[in-house]
């Protein structure tokens, strides 16, 4: 058998044209009939030929009702072709939105992710629309960034421990001398570099959740989330000879937990890691207006003012040593910068004259868990 035709496509435009047209050619008969349906059996009327000053009217054959209605089918003839040309023409001006739409969808599916569909004014419901598929497209392009991120840097980062590791063992093996206590000294440091390289794994991958934006949405205390993570932190900061200090005030804010947690937990680890013996760290929570506060503030190194934006970035140090076990492995305020990000925060950064960094992060309110231009277009995107 056979499949059947497909019938053939008639375009939006071609449709609302006809539609305008079917309405306009309905309605002048509507109008027509209204005017026409009273004169029905009135003859019109002429000056009757006279003799003296005062006339008298008789019948005759002026504009009756039959011409009138010639002459309306005609008009009625003319108008269904205008009302078609107008109605493409209106219907292609408010279709041409839609047309960018489509064409700029299809140049995005083609790979081009960083174009966006910019409709501006007049706003309306096509405009709103566009809005929410340019927050959609956003969204998908830091999706793919970050799965491109996290393959990159995880090949570019595991590179030279895996090297470190082969060499590590096929030197060990070559040795015709080696004894137990040898090969028992390669393994013990092959296991480090494999815990190093678990710990660098963990650190991508956390980024690259980070960097993929909310899965969900709860309210919570940043008060709570910072003695949580205070907690596990004091034994390393006593060691340390660090003081660790909070000063813990209620800031309700809504994101997802596990993100939060990870924000503070990186910044008070960057913050007692890149610190001296003496110095202090301290967390304050409070709330402003309608914004939670979070602020970190703690002594180290110097920081000149045109490195801070550097350290935000995924692999960065202060130090030169890019490969230092001791200074992390410069994701840690990279994985900062992606939750604040997801969560629309407001992170702001500056250097203490005598040493070290003051961070601040402010997440909004619960009921306004959005920038005000974006709220409605993600509330759509979310539901």
């Amino acid at each position: 058998m056979t499949e059947p035709r497909p019938l053939p496509r008639r375009s939006l435009q071609a449709r609302l044209a006809l539609f305008y047209a079917a309405g306009i050619l309905v309605a002048g008969i509507v109008v027509l009939a209204i005017v026409i349906l009273p004169l029905v059996g009135i003859q019109s009327t002429v000056p009757a030929p006279s003799q003296g000053p005062g006339a008298i009217t008789g019948t005759g054959h002026g504009i009756g009702p039959r011409h009138l209605l010639v002459g309306s089918t005609v008009a009625l003839a003319l108008l269904v072709p205008v009302s078609l040309a107008v109605g493409w023409f209106v219907a292609g001006r408010f279709l041409r939105p839609l047309r960018a739409i489509t064409a700029t969808a299809r140049a995005i599916s083609a790979g081009n992710l960083h174009q966006r569909l910019g409709l501006g004014e007049p706003t309306d419901e096509l405009t709103e629309l566009g809005g929410i598929l340019d927050d959609l497209f956003a969204r998908l392009q830091a999706s793919f960034d970050a799965h491109r991120h996290f393959v990159a840097n995880a090949s570019h980062e595991l590179r030279t421990p895996l090297a470190g590791l082969r060499t590590l063992l096929e030197v060990s093996l070559a040795d015709p001398d080696a004894d137990a206590d040898t090969l028992r000294s390669a393994c013990q440091e092959a296991l480090a570099l494999g815990g190093h390289q678990e710990r660098l794994v963990r650190a991508l991958l956390a980024l690259a959740t980070s960097e993929r934006g909310l899965t969900r949405r709860d309210t919570l205390d940043l008060a709570q989330v910072a003695t949580g993570v205070l907690a596990s932190r004091r034994d390393q900061a006593a060691h340390m000879g660090i003081d660790l200090t909070d000063h813990l005030a209620p800031a309700v804010t809504a994101g997802e937990p596990g993100l939060i947690e990870s924000l503070i937990a990186n910044l008070i680890d960057n913050a007692l890691r890149h610190n001296h013996p003496d110095g202090h760290v301290q967390i304050t929570t409070r709330t402003s207006g309608t914004q939670a506060t979070l602020t970190i503030t703690n002594s180290g190194p110097v920081v000149p003012d045109d490195q801070i934006q550097r350290l935000f970035q995924p692999f960065q140090r202060l130090a030169p040593d890019r490969h230092s076990r001791r200074d992390g492995y410069g994701l840690g305020l990279a994985i900062v910068t992606a939750v604040a990000q997801a969560h629309h925060a407001t992170l702001t950064t500056s250097a203490r004259p005598e040493g070290g960094l003051v961070i601040t992060v402010r997440f909004a309110h619960p009921s306004h868990p959005y920038p005000p231009q974006q709220k409605d277009s993600y509330a759509e995107l979310e539901s």
